[in-house]
């Protein structure tokens, strides 16, 4: 009985706050590769199926986006393209490629961090899952770690700015 009851309290520690440091994890990763630094991680019974960080301009590939990344890594673990019952926890507002993505890949739950209001696809703009002729539903959760995830892309992109600056200094 307390091995049921310790996998019972290792599972409830494992908050949608705590999944959200993991993607924020990621994120760093593609901060330190000079991406825009966004990660994110498909979660199914409790773990980690699948893992991504931002990483359009190293691989030479506009789709290669965190969440994309995650899911093609989480189907490919499961050997199913349809993720049903699995939630992704992703430190920005998807895009309209990666809400698409999460619809066709049947993720039952977006828990999502900073709003993306630029280009956010899900609350912020298009609100894509909101739209009547979508054929599957995903509950979405948003701002999860809400400040944070907003800190390290406010800090990646200031530091950008001064890098740029001091390179116009020294032409």
């Amino acid at each position: 009985m307390a091995i049921k009851s310790s996998s019972l309290e290792a599972l409830e520690l494992k908050t949608p706050e705590y999944w959200m440091q993991q993607a924020l994890l990621l994120a760093q990763a593609a901060a330190e590769n000079n991406e825009v630094p966004v990660g994110a991680v498909v979660v199914l019974n409790g773990e980690i199926i699948g893992r991504g960080s931002n990483g359009p301009i190293h691989r030479h590939d506009p789709t290669a986006h965190a969440e994309i990344q995650a899911l093609r890594e989480a189907a490919k673990n499961i050997a199913n393209y349809r993720l049903v019952n699995a939630d992704l926890y992703v430190t920005l507002e998807p895009c309209a490629m990666c809400a698409g993505a999460l619809l066709h890949s049947r993720i039952k739950n977006l828990y999502f961090g900073a709003h993306e209001l630029k280009s956010g696809a899900v609350e912020s703009h298009l609100q894509l899952f909101k739209q009547d002729c979508m054929n599957h539903h995903v509950n979405v959760f948003s701002g999860i770690e809400a400040q944070r995830c907003g800190q390290v892309l406010s800090d990646f992109f200031r530091r950008r700015r001064k890098e740029k600056k001091v390179s116009r200094q020294l032409k």
